[in-house]
C-alpha cells in the first residue's frame, strides 16, 4: 500500500472513525441491552461480527440463518466468548417465501421487540439456478427476500402500500425510458394523487 492511500483509509471522518475503525470501536460505550436485533447471514463472515458486536453491547441478538447447525455453531463460539449473551439461531432461507412467512411468524410469537433489523444475507455470482418459487436465485435472495422478511417482520399496511405504489412509479420510469427509442409514452397514475 502507498503512503498516500494508507492515509486515505487511516483518514478519520467527522464520525471520528476511518475505515481501520472495527465494530468494536465504533460501538464503544454503548449500551443495547434494552434492544433486539435480527441479523440474516449470522452464520459467515460480516452476519458473525455483526452478531458478536451487537451481543457483547448487550443485544438481543436474533441470528436469522439458512443453515442451523452452523448457527448453532457461531452462537456457541459467542457465548463461550461472552457469558451472558442473549443470542437466539432461527432458520430463514430467503430464497424461499414459504421459509420467509415461517421465520416471521415464529418471531413474532416470540413477542420480541424488533428495534434494529440489519439485512446482510445474500448469495452473489452463483450460476443460474432458481429459487423454491422459480425465481432467478439471486434476485430471489437478495432482493424479493429481503421485501417479504420486511413487510412481514414489521408490517404497517399504509408503508406497504406506499411500497407497492413506488414498484409501480420505479417500473413504469424503466419502462418509458426503454420505449423511449420506438417513440412511446407510459404512464402511470395513482388514484391518490389523481382524485376526479
Amino acid at each position: 500500500m502507498t503512503p498516500r492511500s494508507t492515509w486515505l483509509f487511516s483518514w478519520k471522518g467527522a464520525s471520528g472513525f476511518s475505515a481501520y475503525s472495527t465494530a468494536d470501536d465504533v460501538t464503544q460505550g454503548i449500551d443495547g441491552t434494552a434492544l433486539t436485533a435480527i441479523v440474516t447471514g449470522a452464520s459467515s463472515v460480516i452476519g458473525v461480527e455483526t452478531a458478536r458486536v451487537l451481543a457483547l453491547r448487550g443485544v438481543h441478538a436474533v441470528m436469522a440463518v439458512r443453515n442451523l447447525d452452523a448457527g448453532r455453531n457461531v452462537k456457541e463460539a459467542i457465548l463461550k466468548e461472552i457469558n451472558g449473551a442473549k443470542i437466539d439461531v432461527m432458520q430463514l432461507d430467503l430464497s424461499s417465501m414459504a421459509s420467509v412467512r415461517k421465520f416471521a411468524s415464529e418471531f413474532q410469537s416470540s413477542n420480541l421487540p424488533l428495534n434494529i433489523l440489519i439485512n446482510n444475507a445474500g448469495v452473489m455470482a452463483t450460476p443460474f439456478m432458481l429459487s423454491h418459487g422459480n425465481i432467478e436465485l439471486q434476485f430471489a435472495t437478495n432482493h424479493l427476500g429481503y421485501s417479504d422478511c420486511n413487510l412481514a417482520v414489521i408490517y404497517f399496511p399504509r408503508f406497504a402500500y406506499g411500497q407497492s405504489k413506488l414498484a409501480n412509479i420505479l417500473h413504469a420510469n424503466e419502462l418509458s425510458r426503454r420505449l423511449k427509442v420506438y417513440n412511446m409514452i407510459n404512464f402511470s397514475l395513482m388514484y391518490d394523487l389523481c382524485r376526479l
